[in-house]
């Protein structure tokens, strides 16, 4: 029997008049102008409203060439309930309004053959804005090409479960077929967000934020999952997909497949200039697999 995910956030976050929403998408990836490379193994995406970050998305799913992979794995922060463990899915379809995207119930089931993992509630899934905010670019880029995908939620691990759940995925990484998308914005700035680290050597608020958002940018990169941990434990940057990106850069650590993260597009909701301001950083960064013999900083 059929388990469907409704599309929650359609009507409000994004449209659901399925004509707009495939004119939008197509606008937003022809103005990013990428090109599809087979390489890219994995984005990192932002996940907010599509009036706010819908174009900036463009700059991670641009990249991905549906020719060279079929399965993908979503990994999502729980912005809405808590658990100390990861969750999967009971739905077998998630719908979006220009289409459905099929859930590999292979895989699921044989994550949670491990015992890792829970079993989200579908309303659970449904409110999840982390994996449907992905969904409509997913199926746009796929469409005419045969896909299934495997949602990942991440609850709120500590740094050994990060590194349990990365070795665990980590296999997945050296199938080429499979790809993964780490759903995050940047930081939350902002007294509605209980947020205002400022450090005035970098001028503006807005210029400061930035330069917090791109150090914790450049350890991504570096790819040391550790160094991440840090970063975040001494600036509690408000990155709300801190534990996907653990879990990620963890799994690049233990997998056998070369990889390298590089960011190419940030961008701010608004410029903070004054302490009652507020804004939203989005990032998108792109995965892509070193061929073997050639020098690489993993």
């Amino acid at each position: 029997m059929e388990v469907v995910r409704r599309a929650a956030y359609a009507g409000s976050w994004y449209t659901s008049d399925a004509k707009k929403l495939e004119e939008e998408l197509d606008g937003w990836l022809r103005a990013a102008g990428l090109t599809k490379c087979p390489d890219v193994r994995a984005i990192i995406a932002p996940h907010a409203g599509y009036m706010h970050a819908g174009s900036y998305a463009a700059y991670a799913f641009g990249n991905i060439d549906p020719a060279s992979c079929s399965r993908v794995f979503l990994l999502s922060p729980s912005h809405r309930y808590y658990t100390s463990k990861c969750a999967l899915t009971k739905a077998t379809v998630y719908s979006t309004p220009i289409g459905d995207l099929r859930v590999d119930q292979e895989v699921t089931n044989e994550l949670n053959a491990t015992g890792k993992f829970e079993i989200m509630d579908l309303s659970v899934d449904e409110a999840e804005h982390g994996f449907e905010m992905l969904l409509p670019y997913l199926f746009k880029v796929f469409q005419g090409h045969t896909v299934k995908i495997v949602p990942v939620l991440i609850g709120s691990l500590d740094s050994e479960n990060e590194d349990i759940y990365g070795q665990l995925l980590a296999k997945y990484v050296d199938d080429p077929k499979n790809f993964f998308v780490v759903s995050t914005d940047f930081c939350h700035w902002g007294s509605k967000y209980k947020y205002t680290y400022y450090d005035e050597n970098h001028g503006a608020i807005h210029k400061s934020i930035e330069a917090l958002d791109r150090m914790g940018m450049e350890i991504i990169e570096a790819g040391d999952p550790n160094a991440f941990n840090l970063y975040m434990q001494e600036y509690k940057n408000t990155i709300c997909g801190r534990h996907p990106i653990s879990v990620f850069l963890h799994m690049l650590k233990h997998c056998s497949t070369k990889i390298n993260v590089a960011f190419i597009r940030y961008d701010q909701s608004s410029k903070c200039n004054g302490m009652e301001d507020s804004s939203v950083s989005y990032a998108c960064a792109v995965a892509k697999a070193v061929p073997s013999g050639e020098d690489n900083k993993k």
